[in-house]
């Protein structure tokens, strides 16, 4: 089979489309023929070498896949040969033709929905899915602010939100990716990149501020995030590229909450209540995932270059 391999960590030349032996499921795994793999910007921060996991080289990247179950391991009984599946992780890494996977991170992908949209589901709706309800315990009614609602795992919290009564507010730095947000059912967009969008939020809540905020970018955002929230607000940092400065009293004044989280952290019982909730949405058609371009896999190297692009919006997927 084919597979990008990475040798060494650098920028996006250093993946490479090689030749590899056909994977084969052991006990407890299963074999899955990629038709679409998903492509998240932790994925090009490893590659990079810049991140706090790191994998042996060489590796293949990704983790977010779907496709056909092509074998199976002794002792599977969730899947069979020939069923559509979505991954939740890949033990060879999903950026190949072929990617085996334990069963507990294979779940079944409706027949209506596109591999490519079952390739988006795993770390963008997972993500959004932890933040929204395990970490910050949002209730219908509550005002929600999604900060970079246009990517990947914004998409997926503005969809989650609707669906579960929330008033939702997005951000995005084009019009396109407004008019996006606005699509999946959000009842405000603001160009983050207006110096007093913040306050435009506020002013849009009656000067009542925002419960819950999902920030993707916490090394920029959080000290004003902070001064918009509602009394017991709870703000859940899902991405930050570095260090930032608050002001303790902003959170006092609220009884407000900073949450961390990170999807590596989530357990395997967790993990296995979020995609059933994620399934069950696919299956209703509550979720939605927007894909906005797809690269052939050998050509990985774009994809990486296009997710970390100013003003990308929607999900980028890879096929083989």
């Amino acid at each position: 089979m084919k597979a990008i391999r990475v040798h060494q960590f650098g920028g996006p030349e250093v993946l490479c489309w090689e030749d590899l032996p056909d994977p084969r499921p052991a006990p407890g795994q299963v074999l899955v023929r990629i038709a679409a793999a998903g492509v998240n910007p932790v994925e090009s921060y490893i590659r990079s070498g810049a991140y706090s996991r790191m994998p042996e080289l060489p590796y293949t990247p990704g983790s977010d896949g779907a496709g056909t179950v092509a074998a199976v391991g002794s002792g599977v009984t969730r899947v069979g040969t020939g069923d559509r599946v979505y991954l939740s992780g890949a033990i060879t890494g999903s950026y190949a033709e072929q990617a085996l996977a334990d069963e507990s991170h294979v779940h079944p992908l409706p027949d209506h929905v596109e591999f490519a949209q079952g390739a988006a589901m795993h770390v963008p709706y997972a993500t959004a899915y932890r933040g929204l309800h395990h970490r910050a315990s949002a209730q219908p009614g509550e005002t929600l602010l999604v900060h970079g609602g246009s990517g990947g795992v914004g998409i997926a919290a503005v969809q989650l939100a609707v669906a579960h009564g929330m008033r939702v507010i997005g951000t995005a730095g084009t019009e396109a990716g407004r008019a996006l947000i606005l699509a999946q059912g959000a009842i405000a967009a603001f160009d983050h990149h207006a110096a007093d969008y913040l306050e435009r939020v506020s002013a849009f809540t009656g000067g009542q501020g925002v419960d819950v905020i999902l920030e993707m970018l916490a090394n920029v955002n959080l000290g004003r995030d902070l001064t918009i929230l509602a009394r017991g607000g709870r703000i859940v940092v899902i991405g930050s590229r570095g260090r930032v400065e608050i002001d303790p009293r902003d959170t006092m004044l609220r009884d407000a909450t900073v949450l961390g989280m990170s999807l590596y952290n989530v357990s395997k019982p967790e993990l296995a209540r979020i995609h059933a909730a994620l399934v069950a949405g696919l299956r209703n058609g509550t979720l939605r995932p927007v894909i906005a371009r797809s690269y052939p896999m050998a050509e990985a190297r774009l994809a990486h270059e296009a997710i970390m692009s100013p003003g990308h919006h929607g999900k980028i997927v890879l096929v083989p």
